[in-house]
């Protein structure tokens, strides 16, 4: 089957390519023409965009829930869910996110997350594996993770989630300062799992020792984390200036004021940057009570805390996220995307097939306006009209 998409503004890594068209093939991106190029008799399918952008689908790799659901209830349920929801905000694949918890219940929800990737459903957001936040993290950069649970790492623990989760875990996150982080990082490391630095009091020089060893990306930048000084730069300083790593960033206005949004950009770079929404159960809801981690969160203008104050998560969209980049940090839209598609694809290992619109990848795509309003989601054959009533 080959579908036509015309009249489409294609937003590629490096350019945004107006007045083309795209054509798809057994869901493969199999040429990208100019529209006057085109011979639209060929074609029993054909999608007239009318002047919209055709963007890569989302990839959301650090999210715990949303429409009132949480990857750690550890049911089908669950992610059924909050996969219908993703699609509707154009994330097309995300990570099934467990946070700090016993190690029982850890297991319990890497095996419900394994369990549904085997399940797919052509019309909802694919998880494409699991992220691990915790609970090897510090208790004085804690945040929301519940501290009774939080301890050091524990190779045979690890071990022991990477068989059940039969290697589709991702991203593992840690505090590097921690004793048996350095080991822990070497094995996550040999099996091609990203080690993200996340909850931690680290010192530069103790940051500095887990990028030589092979951390590679940063939790959530700036959220759960030493502050940075001019004497001591710590954790914040290790991340930003060296380039082997990728920083994530939640871009809801409440987590990273847009200066530091924007220092992030010039310090990292397009390439460096992952946008994420670390969004709990609440994403999508009115405000009100809510849990993370068995823990009560009050969600009141958007912002969910605990009761102490502490943020606790978010209730951001990807969506949303890529037009605060635009709106709040002044960054291209092409580079916005990227932010959210291509960078975390390449976060965990997916960039070979999907993230960007190139030719023989999967032509897993949406369809936005300028407000980044999601109306199509193209995917596995489907074209999914996305109701902005919901």
């Amino acid at each position: 089957m080959q579908l036509l998409i015309k009249n489409a503004k294609i937003i590629t890594p490096y350019q945004v390519l107006e007045k083309h068209s795209l054509i798809i093939e057994n869901d493969k991106i199999k040429d990208i023409i100019k529209d006057k190029a085109c011979c639209e008799s060929e074609f029993s399918d054909i999608l007239d965009l009318n002047g919209k952008y055709l963007s890569p689908g989302f990839i959301d790799i650090h999210n715990h829930g949303n429409s009132g659901h949480d990857a750690m209830e550890s049911t089908f349920e669950a992610l059924d869910t909050m996969a219908g929801f993703h699609i509707k905000n154009g994330v097309i694949g995300f990570l099934a996110t467990t946070m700090t918890a016993s190690g029982e219940e850890t297991e319990k929800a890497i095996k419900n997350a394994v369990n549904y990737m085997k399940r797919k459903n052509p019309l909802k957001s694919q998880v494409l594996g699991l992220y691990l936040e915790g609970p090897y993290f510090s208790r004085e950069k804690k945040g929301a993770q519940p501290a009774q649970y939080i301890k050091d790492p524990d190779i045979a623990e690890l071990e022991g989630f990477i068989n059940t989760a039969e290697n589709n875990i991702k991203v593992v996150s840690l505090a590097p300062e921690l004793t048996g982080a350095s080991n822990a990082i070497s094995f996550l490391k040999s099996y091609n799992i990203t080690v993200s630095a996340g909850h931690t009091n680290s010192s530069y020089e103790e940051a500095d020792k887990a990028i030589q060893r092979g951390v590679s990306q940063a939790t959530h930048l700036y959220n759960g984390m030493r502050s940075f000084s001019h004497r001591e730069p710590g954790i914040i300083g290790a991340v930003l200036t060296d380039e082997r790593v990728r920083c994530e960033m939640i871009c809801d206005g409440i987590h990273i004021h847009p200066s530091a949004m924007k220092l992030a950009v010039k310090m990292k770079g397009v390439e460096g940057v992952i946008l994420i929404s670390d969004a709990m159960m609440a994403a999508g809801l009115e405000d009100g009570e809510y849990f993370l981690g068995g823990q009560k969160v009050f969600v009141k203008g958007g912002a969910a805390r605990l009761a102490d104050g502490t943020l606790a998560g978010s209730t951001l969209t990807l969506d949303r996220a890529v037009y605060n980049m635009i709106h709040l940090a002044g960054i291209p839209l092409k580079d916005a995307v990227r932010m959210a598609s291509l960078n975390p694809a390449r976060a965990i290992g997916a960039d070979d097939r999907k993230g960007s619109i190139e030719i023989g990848k999967d032509a897993h795509l949406i369809v936005f306006d300028d407000g980044i309003h999601i109306s199509e989601v193209i995917m596995h054959g489907h074209t999914i009209l996305i109701d902005r009533g919901r």
